[in-house]
């Protein structure tokens, strides 16, 4: 066995530990699959990922957003080519980040996978972030049971009836310390995973806000390795990163751009050379498609990780067993659906 088939063993090894029991709404679904727009999959299939990125998103507001907003006939055929390039690239998996009342499309997600043979997640949850702009008016209402209760439900029957079903739980929060809103949204995402065993992903305003965040998965008994610090980059600060990741917690630089990689190098280096190189993701949070602007804007694609970063690690010296850790190992690592709980009673 080579190192780079010790290391997809390992991976794989340590999922099927961890994935000893799982809420499994349907027979064919497996412990430790990643589910995509399409159906599961096994890990080891889902390939080279990136780990946050955007197709489509409407910035319009919670209460106006709608799918009339724009023509998906329209927005297929803007999109298309990006996703085609990247997956010529090497890019395998893809995880959409876009949630509820932001302009989630599951059907046009799924015909893009069709089309590209991208292995793509879509999620379920709400997104607090940017003063609760995206926040529906039933969230303040109910209970962080009740939300949860509607998220394990698009797990268990997919999503708007359509069949397609989350691969994630995406929420966002503004800076710490947690508004009342977002510590609801945390508490309903923690409660989801524990009922799903869908990862949470969450758009983090600041450092204090992912220590938050921490606190409430302590409370709630799930442990820090079924959360993803999304846009760790920002606020900076080296020691919380590694604390946070030694604990077990996901350290997303998601901000890879052409002006960008030699940070986004230098962080995940400095991240490495302190052994927590299991514990990174990258994406660029790039797209999109933008309802309401012609031809839906100003679009971004996803090629950078594969023209400049990797090529920018491979002179930092990293080997492709390294590379292919970042790449493949940790991506399904980290989105294979599995309950990663910490009280008595539970796996461990």
């Amino acid at each position: 066995m080579n190192r780079r088939e010790f290391l997809l063993a390992g991976g794989l090894a340590g999922i099927g530990s961890l994935a000893a029991k799982y809420v499994d709404p349907q027979s064919s679904f497996h412990q430790g699959q990643i589910m995509t727009v399409l159906g599961p999959i096994p890990p080891e299939v889902l390939g080279s990922t990136l780990s946050h990125e955007h197709v489509l998103v409407d910035f319009i507001g919670a209460e106006a957003v709608s799918r009339d907003r724009y023509d998906a006939e329209e927005a297929y055929e803007v999109i298309l080519p990006y996703l085609q390039k990247v997956r010529e690239l090497g890019c395998q998996g893809f995880v959409e980040c876009t949630p509820a009342y932001l302009g989630r499309d599951p059907l046009l997600l799924k015909r893009l996978a069709d089309a590209t043979g991208l292995h793509l997640l879509t999620n379920t949850g709400y997104y607090g972030a940017a003063n609760d702009r995206y926040i529906p008016e039933h969230a303040y209402q109910e209970t962080a049971d009740q939300l949860a209760d509607r998220w394990v439900k698009e797990w268990q029957e997919g999503i708007e009836g359509t069949g397609i079903r989350p691969g994630f739980i995406k929420i966002g929060v503004d800076g710490g310390p947690l508004s009342e809103i977002d510590r609801k949204l945390a508490q309903a995402a923690a409660r989801t995973h524990t009922r799903t065993g869908l990862t949470i992903a969450s758009h983090t305003g600041n450092t204090r806000a992912a220590m938050d965040q921490m606190e409430i998965l302590a409370e709630e008994g799930v442990k820090p390795e079924a959360f993803i610090w999304v846009h760790a980059q920002s606020d900076w600060e080296l020691k919380s990163r590694i604390d946070a990741a030694q604990k077990g917690m996901w350290i997303e630089i998601d901000n890879i751009d052409t002006g960008s990689v030699a940070e986004c190098v230098n962080r995940v280096n400095t991240l490495k050379q302190r052994g927590l190189l299991s514990r990174l993701l990258v994406s660029h949070d790039a797209g999109w498609y933008s309802p309401g602007e012609p031809k839906g804007g100003s679009f971004r694609g996803f090629d950078t990780a594969y023209t400049t970063f990797l090529p920018a690690l491979r002179q930092a010296r990293w080997t492709e067993e390294e590379i292919h850790q970042l790449m493949v190992v940790n991506p399904f690592t980290a989105f294979a659906v599995r309950i990663r709980k910490t009280t008595s009673g539970s796996l461990f």
